[in-house]
C-alpha cells in the first residue's frame, strides 16, 4: 500500500463538486445544462487566428517569466492609466488560478488565516490549505452585500490576507463602491493583504465596476482573459501589485509554472483590442430574461454582474433540490460547494436562449410541485 506517500494535505482537499457535475454530463443525453462556469461562445475569431499564427512562427519556446514585452506593456500601461500607483508593477501568469495559488503561497504561513466571503469560489479554501493557511468565513447570506464591520469583527492576530471576489462566483452579486472603499480602507489601516479576484471584470449589468485598488494601493489584483475572451482552456491570466510582492510570486513562478503558454500570450496581445462589450450585453439580456423567469418562484439576490444566479431552493436543501433537477435532465450546481450552507443554487447563465428557457421551465415546475411530484 502507498498511501503512506500521500501528504496530510491532500487529504484536506476535496475533488471538486462542480467536476463531479461536468462528468455527470457527459453520461447524460442532451441535458439541460446550466452548470458550466465558461462562456457559452468561442473565443474570438482573430484571436484564434492570432494564436495559430504564433504557433506557425515559432514562438513556441519558453517566454520570460514575467511574460512577453509587448503583452507586458499593453497590461502596464493599462494599469499606470487606471491607477497611478508608482509602485504597481503587473506580470503575466498561468491563468488566474495560477495567480491565486502564487499569492498564497507568497503571502501565507502554516497557521496564518486568510478571510473568505461565504459563498465563495471553490478554488480560495484549497489553495488556501495548499498554502499551509486556514480559511475564516465571512457569511454575507441573504442578500450577498459585503460588510466592514463583519470583516473587522473576523480579524485576528493570526489573519494575512482577505480574499475578494467582484463581480462574484457564484452570487453573480457586484459590490457597491461604498462597501469596496471600505473594505479596501479596512485592509490597509490593518495591514493585511487584499487579493482582488476580477476575472469576471467586465460583466457589470446595473453598476460601473470597482476595484479595492482605487481606494487601497497595496492591493493585489488578479484578472484574465478567460471568462471575457472565453479563453478558459488557454490559461492567460494576469496580476498587479506592489512591486516587491510581484518580485517574490515571480520567483515561485520561475520554479512552478515557468511562464504562461508563449502562443497564448500573442493571442492575448491580439484579445486585449477585440471589443467584447456586445457580449456584456447579451449576457444581461440573458440575466434579465432569467430573473424575469424565476422571480416568482425563487428568492433571487445578487445578480448584477458575472454569468451567474444564487437561488435559494424553494424546498428541501440544495443539494435535494439539484437531485431532483437532475432527474429532469437539468444540470445545476449545489450551492454547498460554494458554502458552509445548502440552502441555494447555482445556475449558469453561459448558454443559448433555448437551453435558459428549458431550464427556467424545469426550475419553476420544480418549485411549484415540490420533492418527488414534478
Amino acid at each position: 500500500m502507498t498511501d503512506h506517500w500521500i501528504a496530510e494535505r491532500m487529504h484536506q482537499i476535496d475533488a471538486s463538486g462542480i467536476r463531479r457535475v461536468f462528468d455527470l454530463a457527459a453520461t447524460m443525453t442532451d441535458p439541460i445544462n446550466l452548470s458550466i462556469g465558461q462562456p457559452h461562445y468561442d473565443t474570438p475569431d482573430e484571436v484564434r487566428r492570432a494564436l495559430c499564427e504564433a504557433v506557425q512562427a515559432g514562438k513556441n519556446a519558453y517566454s520570460q517569466t514575467q511574460g512577453i514585452a509587448p503583452l507586458l506593456a499593453k497590461l502596464q500601461e493599462h494599469v499606470d492609466r487606471t491607477y497611478g500607483h508608482s509602485d504597481r508593477q503587473v506580470f503575466v501568469t498561468s491563468g488566474t488560478s495560477g495567480a491565486l495559488m502564487l499569492a498564497l503561497c507568497t503571502l501565507i504561513d502554516p497557521g496564518d488565516e486568510v478571510i473568505v466571503f461565504d459563498p465563495w469560489f471553490v478554488m480560495y479554501r484549497h489553495l488556501t490549505t495548499l498554502a499551509g493557511g486556514r480559511v475564516v468565513r465571512v457569511p454575507t447570506y441573504p442578500d450577498f452585500r459585503i460588510c466592514a464591520d463583519a470583516v473587522q469583527s473576523a480579524i485576528t492576530d493570526r489573519t494575512k490576507a482577505i480574499l475578494f471576489n467582484s463581480p462574484a462566483n457564484p452570487t453573480g452579486a457586484v459590490a457597491s463602491a461604498a462597501e469596496v472603499r471600505a473594505l479596501a480602507e479596512l485592509a490597509a489601516e490593518r495591514d493585511i493583504a487584499l487579493i482582488s479576484d476580477e476575472i469576471y471584470r467586465i460583466f457589470c449589468y446595473d453598476e460601473p465596476f470597482h476595484s479595492p485598488a482605487e481606494w487601497n494601493d497595496r492591493t493585489i489584483v488578479i484578472d484574465g482573459f478567460s471568462k471575457s475572451h472565453s479563453m478558459t482552456g488557454h490559461r492567460l491570466g494576469y496580476v498587479h501589485g506592489p512591486a516587491r510582492i510581484m518580485q517574490q510570486m515571480l520567483k515561485l513562478q520561475q520554479f512552478t509554472f515557468v511562464c504562461a503558454p508563449t502562443p497564448v500570450q500573442w493571442a492575448g496581445l491580439t484579445a486585449w483590442d477585440v471589443d467584447m462589450s456586445p457580449r456584456v450585453d447579451e449576457y444581461r439580456a440573458k440575466r434579465d430574461f432569467m430573473v424575469k423567469a424565476l422571480q416568482n418562484d425563487f428568492q433571487i439576490h445578487g445578480g448584477q454582474g458575472a454569468f451567474y444566479l444564487f437561488l435559494k431552493t424553494p424546498w428541501g436543501t440544495g443539494s435535494e433540490f439539484t437531485a431532483a433537477a437532475i432527474q429532469e435532465n437539468l444540470l445545476i450546481i449545489p450551492g454547498s460547494v460554494f458554502s458552509e450552507q445548502d440552502t441555494h443554487v447555482r445556475i449558469s447563465l453561459a448558454a443559448e436562449d433555448d437551453i435558459l428557457q428549458r431550464g427556467a421551465e424545469v426550475l419553476c415546475r420544480l418549485a411549484q410541485n415540490g420533492p418527488h411530484r414534478s
